[in-house]
């Protein structure tokens, strides 16, 4: 088989850093235990026809409780939870799943801040007999990760226990039933990634893996006897925005038309003098300013009732409401933001942002 050389488009983002609220000093504040049983003051929960799934979230030794922590449910089981489900623990550490009926197997994973638990697989009506404890485990900051899709080039179809390793590292992996895969709590470097496939021509492409970042890499792989290059694009993932959901957000968003999303390179793309540059060139979204140049109001004209009206647009800043003006430019610069999204009504905001009075839609800004 004549050698043949990867091609990569590549679009990567260098990690920066923001304000992390390290697991260590919560427990040193906290005094709670958990018993065998589940986690203290635990509530039912009517879930009706679905399955109620009990998750509790505790530190490593698993005796302390982390409250507000995120939790992920993920399956494979498509045809009855097609997209993650994703939940936020109480101040006990304890977040209880309605699971739709047909989801037989699960993935559980927990995250705050620096912390991480493993993916934890579970049968969904055997769990629910009593809580999922999923221990958070405080990251390496000098180590970052490695995630990505393998797919078929020609036909885009998952490609199913493809080997994936590092050159250097002992460690190897196999895809999942979506061709998936990760390789966590690899030391920074820039590695040769190593995927193959009987069928397929084998890969190798150099990937860097940065210090606090999870590195996002998708792979097309050619069928073995077609004489085409295989396919990468690489993108690095700020890990602030992915714990805070930006990245699941914009995928379904943009899958959907539910809303645009900024990231740091089409800021620096772009290079707007105040971030409502960008912003009002989106369809139905207008801007009124007065005399400093700072002071533009952003507003919807999709829900204006008459001659004059403005209908001003919420504005969040690192998930906390700011302003109700529409005043998205006093409070941060352009060089200083690390996404930004739009929603333009209130039948497109998500959860995290719905609530009385953003039916003239929001502008959520999240710093580096």
């Amino acid at each position: 088989m004549n050698q043949r050389r990867e091609r990569s488009r590549c679009l990567v983002t260098a990690p920066t850093g923001g304000a992390t609220l390290r697991i260590g000093v919560l427990l040193g504040a906290l005094q709670f235990t958990v018993g065998s049983g589940g986690m203290a003051g635990q509530e039912a929960e009517d879930c009706g026809a679905d399955v109620t799934l009990g998750v509790a979230v505790v530190d490593e030794s698993g005796s302390i409780p982390i409250p507000f922590a995120t939790v992920i449910l993920a399956s494979e089981d498509t045809d009855a939870l097609s997209r993650p489900m994703r939940g936020q623990a109480g101040s006990d550490g304890r977040l209880v799943f309605c699971v739709p009926d047909g989801v037989v197997h699960a993935t559980l994973s927990a995250e705050f801040g620096d912390a991480s638990s493993d993916d934890t697989e579970v049968n969904v009506r055997f769990a629910a007999l009593q809580d999922v404890v999923l221990r958070l485990r405080v990251a390496s900051v000098e180590n970052g990760r490695l995630l990505g899709t393998v797919t078929d080039a020609l036909s885009n179809a998952p490609v199913t226990a493809a080997a994936v390793s590092l050159r250097g590292r002992s460690q190897e992996v196999q895809t999942d039933r979506q061709g998936g895969f990760i390789l966590s709590e690899v030391p920074v470097g820039v590695y040769e990634l190593s995927v193959r496939h009987l069928g397929y021509a084998p890969l190798r492409h150099m990937v860097n893996v940065a210090r606090g970042a999870t590195t996002d890499v998708q792979i097309g792989l050619v069928p073995a006897p077609l004489e085409m290059e295989p396919l990468v694009a690489t993108a690095v993932r700020l890990r602030r925005l992915e714990i805070k959901g930006f990245y699941e957000r914009k995928h379904w968003g943009e899958l959907l038309g539910l809303g645009a999303f900024y990231t740091v390179a089409d800021i620096e793309r772009r290079n707007p003098r105040i971030i409502s540059d960008m912003i009002m060139e989106e369809t139905s979204i207008r801007r009124v300013c007065g005399l400093g140049s700072r002071t533009c109001k952003l507003y919807t004209t999709r829900l204006a009732t008459g001659f004059g009206s403005r209908c001003l647009m919420k504005i969040y800043l690192d998930g906390i409401l700011i302003s109700e003006e529409g005043e998205a430019d006093l409070w941060v610069s352009p060089v200083e933001i690390a996404g930004v999204e739009v929603f333009k009504g209130a039948a497109s905001l998500p959860a995290e942002f719905a609530g009385p009075g953003s039916r003239c839609g929001v502008v959520a800004i999240w710093t580096k």
